[in-house]
């Protein structure tokens, strides 16, 4: 019998393991809190304990990143995702809210479809098991093709981790024949309750049309606004070394520096302490010829890569001290590659006089290519703070923090996460950094509080002299018509 080909393979491969996912989770669904609880500590602390080795075998495989920093979103994934979640009760009861006499009962999804993206594979695998098993869901997981192996280790590794601490055999899957057809397979199945999907926006566009519940991210093109009232030692600092973290692949990476006039100067020689390398206008141009396509599609081949990686690919010389590339610019939009995302260790600078100004830069940013997604603020002007908060067309504006890991919630008390909701204007369900809440329905067990006006306990009465309808005469002498009709015709 010839071989099956590889969409074939992939096709049954999700339903097989969509199918026992399903099976296992039907007796996952009577967990207890204790058994649940149980089972993530341990899958958490496998996960950590994996932690670096993990972060390694990711960078290898796809050739993105900095190990040491996969390293760290692999223990905020394992260890500081558990922690926020560990106290939530998934089982049962959840809340009363005894003046309204209602009870609140957590009910599991099924099973939850997962899509992980290259950038950050095994973290963001480690994230949607924790918060899929945490609500008592199955998990089948499918990665982007260049990170398979990576994300199933990491998947294997939970799963063995769950069963030895009581979870049902089957429950966590990760698939390795990946093809588009069976990707779709996975997302429409009929036992597939939820997607969660991180990745691009198609990706992200394939799972929202699948006719299931699902939620997804969309790009993030991050300004970070740096105020006169900026302290303007840690700004710098801090922007550079979170455009410089894992090699800006996180999606809330600062994208472009909006810097107040009077202290851009300033801020310009700070940042170059730190490590940025400021390139000429004919290196720039250089740069916007290697990082994206024709039609505004970032090259993949300069995702991730060090300033040296890409001043090679770009022909052009930087010093072997640069952490990253900063190019001043003075647009917005499609004529200006470099104001898109750059997953890469590349940086825009705008200047404009005064809050207001940049206030209206940073939404042109959002507005091209971020909308709902992330906003950074460096300032100590309260006013400022909240105009900007309040006015911003994005749902995570972090202040006086890196953007990589205050968005995500390392550095900030958002709810930790590696997959972070744009919102409606993003396209998305949600504009909550996505967690175990996100995962359970809640049904609601209600108690009478008022009593029933009276005169829904009496019997309806027709007023005097009014009928509705037609007669019974009547409705004959319409039905003979009909007939006589049919009939003559």
């Amino acid at each position: 019998m010839a071989e099956m080909d590889k969409d074939l393979r992939s096709i049954q491969q999700a339903r097989d393991m969509v199918t026992a996912a399903r099976q296992a989770q039907q007796q996952w669904a009577v967990a207890t809190q204790e058994q649940v609880d149980r089972v993530c500590a341990a899958m958490a602390d496998a996960a950590f304990q994996a932690a670096e080795r993990l972060g390694r075998a990711a960078s290898e495989e796809t050739g993105f990143g900095v190990p040491a920093h996969k390293k760290l979103k692999n223990e905020f994934a394992s260890k500081h995702v558990w922690e926020s979640i560990r106290d939530v009760k998934t089982v049962g009861v959840v809340n009363y809210d005894a003046s309204r006499k209602v009870y609140e009962i957590a009910w599991p999804m099924g099973v939850v479809a997962a899509l992980t993206p290259s950038t950050n594979p095994t973290s963001t695998t480690m994230n949607k098991i924790l918060i899929s098993v945490k609500a008592r869901n199955g998990i089948v997981v499918a990665p982007h093709p260049s990170a398979v192996k990576c994300c199933e280790d990491t998947a294997q590794l939970m799963a063995r981790a769950a069963v030895a601490a009581g979870a049902p055999e089957g429950l966590i899957h990760c698939m390795s024949e990946i093809s588009l057809p069976g990707t779709h397979e996975l997302l429409s199945h009929r036992y597939t309750a939820v997607i969660l999907a991180t990745g691009g926006s198609e990706m992200v566009r394939v799972a929202h049309s699948q006719g299931k519940p699902a939620y997804g991210v969309g790009p993030g093109n991050v300004p970070v606004y740096v105020d006169r009232s900026a302290d303007l030692e840690r700004a710098a600092k801090y922007i550079v070394s979170s455009k410089a973290f894992d090699y800006s692949v996180i999606c809330a990476t600062e994208q472009a520096v909006v810097a107040d006039r009077p202290i851009a100067a300033r801020l310009r020689e700070l940042m170059q302490a730190e490590g940025a390398y400021f390139v000429t206008p004919a290196q720039a141009e250089s740069l916007r010829g290697v990082l994206f396509q024709p039609n505004g599609a970032i090259n993949a081949q300069t995702v991730g890569k060090s300033p040296q990686y890409l001043a090679a690919m770009a022909g052009i010389q930087v010093p072997e001290t640069a952490r990253i590339l900063v190019a001043d610019l003075d647009r917005v939009g499609r004529d200006e590659p470099l104001s898109r995302e750059k997953l890469t260790t590349v940086l825009g600078f705008y200047v404009a006089d005064g809050w207001e100004a940049c206030c209206d830069v940073c939404i042109e940013l959002i507005q091209f290519g971020g909308r709902g997604h992330s906003l950074m603020i460096h300032a100590t002007d309260q006013d400022v703070i909240m105009r900007f908060g309040l006015e911003k067309p994005v749902f995570r504006i972090g202040v006086n923090t890196m953007g990589t890991l205050g968005a995500i919630g390392l550095t900030t008390g958002v709810m930790p996460s590696m997959t972070l909701g744009s919102g409606g204007i993003g396209g998305a369900i949600t504009g909550d950094n996505i967690t175990v809440y996100h995962l359970f329905n809640v049904k609601r067990m209600a108690y009478e509080i008022t009593p029933p006006p009276e005169s829904a306990l009496r019997p309806g009465q027709v007023p005097a002299g009014k009928v509705y309808g037609p007669t019974p005469q009547e409705l004959e002498k319409i039905v003979r018509e009909v007939v006589s009709e049919i009939l003559n015709t």
